[in-house]
């Protein structure tokens, strides 16, 4: 066979579907509203797979909508799929359009399936000579592999891609040759397309049956030779069967004439992609197309701008501009931009500042790596539409100049206007400049509004203001060629941040409008805006680290991961790679034969998973060794080894993000302090190596205790919960006394443990499936608890219904203070995404309005600790809980504010409810 000769054949909607559920839990929404999850992962797949296999020819198959043969044989077949959810559906064109940018050949015959166009033309194809690549993760397909036809199952977040031939289809299978496959699949049947497979026929029977009689037909022939309950199985489910055998065959003589030929690949219109692409926001994704080398294209743009030739600086490909967008570019070049050089001219202009209501500003700044090291560059204002004034920094005189902006800064009757403004008050507090101004994030703006939308500045002008504004990252480029901000010519700098704060400015005014016609005003205003400075002063104190006690805890976790793997091996009897799933799938299943009925995952090789290995827990002693080796390994990638490399003078200085969570909560980057693990001793461990600055301070911590049971016995008014609480009762104990009908006396740690994951489930829409792999009981038992929950609290039964109504005719949701979360699934035709905004439109007022308590008390204790000039510092947030630096003989009183503050945020009728702890370390104060 050639290896010029390579045909990938790609099974269409078994690609659009896998990439649509892959972000389900948190879909790609661009800025218009598109859900692009879909086109995103189709679109990124189908790049890769060029970029990496290079196929000479290609082709894209789909079904259609009419019935196939397959539908008369059996009117149930594939009858259980879900309808096309709404937004997929809404794909398909956009996909249609990436395909015909490509120059990708799309097929399709009504009456036929894509597995059958699929078996026609890879069969052609073998006979013209070619390598023929089909690439889909459906197993049916596995009977088509020949010598030169193979599987390309595409790679997945836990799996790399794997190619199928011959040999790994009998090893996956368990078969003696590749005919069988049609056998096999007709026996088991599949769920998936609803064929029932001979009732009572299993996979390891399926597999015996076919390694003595090798096919169906001669089984059906040779049925006198079996017995018992298995010749009655067989014998009754022979019709079925031959039924089954036929529905899974694919077709491989479709009456459809091709030319392969045709398939060739052709290479990409660019003008298509980036339309496209800008279109659907797809700015990084743009940059995986075969283009000339980056560093080329960046200095050659560096060039082009200095020599006064702005327009080519944009007529590349990755900056996505359309004709028009070209043209309104070159008129924002026209537009009233000054750059000030002189200090007199400067000093004029940061005075006429001062009299000003609202101002936009953007500082320019250099790609270091923590703020306390960045480099201020320049600064842009604007104060009215389409003009702006830049001052460039980078000089000797540049902190300088600065200064005369100090006093603009300073003015509380100011509306200061910016992206990103937490960032840049933590570079100027950081050069001795002080914002005390009102704040107007666009961005947090923008999120409130649209809290499933992409929040980027550029997005935002293209969707809001209709223009295509200059891309730095375009300019800049990415990874090793990035080139530095500094770097950069100043005509690039002045253009690009002169429009930016010009449009920061425009798109003040359209959003503050949006804010003031919806609910959602006071909380941009009251929580979020004073929240940024709150964030900003935290952020920059940052929490001490101890590495001495991780250099310590790394020691002992690298010995513990030797002992551990020792104990394994000599359990397993064999050496083997521990990091492998394969190679410890094989050791627990095929060697030790741990289970009988060992889980595979799509790929067919054994799972595994934490799940699958709690579910062993007892068979062996290896499964616990086995656990504790991936827990160690986790803690010492993720935290130990890491931690030390994130602080900056041994003082961690983590990111708060607030326009990335829909619910409201805070986020954290670098380190991600949400994820410090809790559950396990090694894990807390790591809590430890958190402590105060000095000796004359301690940690203390202050933890709302249940507040989102809290929450929802309040918004649910269920009076058996408020009474709980009231009385200051273990509320799990109570619960399991409710529902297991034991005085409250009588709980053990078993109920109460099941009734802390009902009351903490039911926050989160869970099911009775749900609860059962939660708490380690039968389904059955499982919605026995939940329907004796609901019976003993029937308030909370009636908030979800009530809620998930609502959410039906509102199509959002709201926390106390306002916070909405749009729900564009609630009325889905499909079961699955429906459900997820189901669950969401139960969970989002609950934790949404904790996370929005949270906030408030954080900028009631800040407004305390600065009027009372404290020394202590509040330095972190994780969940719905506060640790601060505290100076030992402010202990009294700072307990006192703190309690004051976090429990008089609201008033429920079960009431709010603080813990606090004070020690030498997070751990100690947790």
């Amino acid at each position: 066979m050639s290896e010029s000769k390579k045909l990938f054949l790609l099974d269409a909607y078994a690609l659009i579907y896998r990439a649509y559920f892959a972000f389900i839990k948190n879909p790609r929404i661009n800025t218009k509203g598109i859900n692009t999850s879909a086109i995103f992962g189709f679109a990124n797949t189908l790049i890769e797979l060029i970029k990496k296999e290079n196929p000479s020819h290609l082709a894209v198959i789909f079904d259609t909508k009419e019935p196939t043969k397959r539908h008369i044989a059996y009117p149930e077949y594939k009858a259980n799929r879900e309808a096309m959810p709404e937004d997929l559906q809404q794909s398909l064109p956009y996909i249609d359009k990436f395909l015909e940018a490509l120059n990708i050949s799309k097929l399709f015959k009504a009456g036929y399936e894509a597995d059958d166009i699929i078996g026609t033309i890879a069969k052609k194809a073998e006979k013209e000579g070619f390598q023929v690549y089909m690439m889909t993760s459906d197993k049916d397909f596995a009977q088509l592999v020949s010598d030169n036809i193979f599987m390309y199952r595409p790679a997945s977040k836990w799996k790399p891609q794997e190619v199928w031939g011959c040999t790994e289809v009998l090893d996956k299978f368990k078969i003696q040759n590749v005919n069988q496959v049609i056998d096999f699949l007709g026996m088991m049947g599949d769920s998936v397309d609803n064929i029932p497979g001979i009732p009572g026929i299993g996979e390891k029977t399926a597999q015996k049956l076919l390694s003595e009689y090798n096919s169906m037909e001669e089984l059906f022939k040779n049925t006198h030779k079996l017995k018992g309950s298995l010749k009655e199985k067989v014998e009754n489910g022979k019709d079925l069967g031959v039924l089954c055998k036929e529905l899974v065959t694919i077709i491989t003589n479709v009456p459809i004439s091709v030319r392969l030929d045709e398939f060739l690949v052709k290479g990409e219109n660019m003008e298509k992609v980036k339309n496209l692409f800008n279109e659907l926001e797809f700015k990084r994704l743009l940059t995986r197309f075969p283009i000339l080398d980056r560093h080329e294209i960046n200095k050659s743009k560096i060039s082009n701008i200095s020599n006064g030739k702005q327009m080519n600086l944009f007529s590349s490909a990755e900056d996505m501009l359309t004709d028009e967008s070209r043209e309104e570019v070159s008129m924002n070049l026209n537009k009233k931009y000054k750059f000030l050089e002189s200090q007199d001219n400067i000093r004029k202009f940061a005075n006429s500042l001062l009299t000003k209501q609202k101002l936009a500003m953007q500082l320019i700044y250099s790609n270091g790596d923590n703020f306390f090291e960045t480099k201020i560059i320049g600064i842009a204002f604007s104060i009215n539409k389409n003009k702006s004034t830049y001052i460039n920094l980078n000089s000797s005189s540049g902190l300088k100049l600065l200064m005369l902006f100090k006093p603009v800064f300073a003015r509380e009757d100011l509306i200061l206007v910016g992206y990103d403004i937490k960032l840049q008050i933590k570079i100027l507090k950081n050069h001795d400049v002080e914002i005390k101004s009102t704040l107007f994030d666009i961005r947090i703006a923008y999120h409130l509004l649209n809290p499933e939308f992409s929040n980027t500045i550029d997005s935002m002008v293209q969707n809001i203001l209709k223009i295509t504004p200059f891309n730095i990252e375009g300019i800049q480029g990415f990874g090793r060629t990035k080139i530095k901000l500094e770097e950069l010519d100043i005509e690039i700098l002045k253009n690009l941040f002169s429009q930016q704060v010009d449009h920061t400015f425009q798109l003040y005014y359209i959003l503050n409008s949006q804010l003031e016609k919806t609910e959602i005003k006071k909380l941009f205003y009251e929580i979020e805006m004073p929240l940024m400075h709150v964030l900003a002063s935290m952020e920059t104190e940052g929490i001490q680290l101890d590495n001495n006690m991780l250099e310590e805890y790394k020691n002992d976790l690298e010995k513990s991961t030797i002992k551990t793997t020792r104990h394994i091996f000599s359990l397993a009897k064999q050496e083997f790679n521990l990091d492998s799933p394969k190679q410890l799938g094989e050791t627990l299943f095929d060697s030790m034969k741990l289970s009988k009925n060992a889980k595979k995952t799509k790929s067919g090789q054994y799972s595994t998973s934490e799940e699958t290995l709690l579910k062993l827990k007892g068979t062996s002693p290896i499964i616990d060794y086995i656990l504790d080796y991936r827990e160690i390994k986790k803690l010492l990638s993720t935290y130990v080894k890491t931690l030390p490399n994130l602080s900056y003078k041994n003082r961690i200085h983590t990111t708060f993000n607030q326009s990335v969570v829909a619910t409201g909560r805070l986020s954290s980057i670098n380190p991600n302090l949400q994820n410090i693990p809790i559950r396990s001793a090694r894990g807390k461990k790591i809590r430890e190596s958190f402590i105060p600055k000095n000796e004359e301070y301690l940690l203390l911590s202050a933890d709302y205790s249940q507040i989102e049971l809290r929450i929802m016995a309040a918004l649910s008014e269920d009076k058996v919960m408020i009474k709980a609480f009231n009385n200051n009762e273990d509320i799990h104990a109570a619960t399991a006394s409710k529902v297991y009908k034991v005085p409250i006396s009588s709980v053990n740690s078993e109920m109460r443990g099941k009734a802390k994951a009902v009351n903490f489930g039911i926050i989160y829409g869970i099911s009775a499936f749900g609860l059962s792999q939660n708490i380690g009981v039968s389904r059955t038992e499982a919605k026995k608890i939940i329907d004796e929950y609901f019976l003993e609290f029937p308030q909370i039964k009636k908030f979800i219904e009530k809620s998930i109504a609502q959410a039906r005719i509102k199509e959002y949701v709201t926390t106390i203070f306002g916070r909405k979360r749009f729900l564009r699934d609630i009325n889905s035709r499909n079961a699955v995404s429906r459900g997820v905004a189901e669950r969401n439109a139960i969970n989002t007022p609950i934790q949404g309005s904790a996370a929005d308590i949270i906030k408030k008390a954080m900028i009631n204790i800040q407004k305390e600790i600065e009027s009372q000039k404290l020394k202590s510092k509040m330095l972190i947030q994780v969940h719905d809980e506060l640790v601060f630096d505290m100076y030992k003989s402010e202990e009294a009183l700072l307990k006192r504010i703190i309690k004051e503050k976090m429990e008089n945020v609201v008033k429920f009728k079960a009431p709010l409810l603080v813990d606090l702890g004070v020690g030498d370390s997070w751990l100690e104060a947790h």
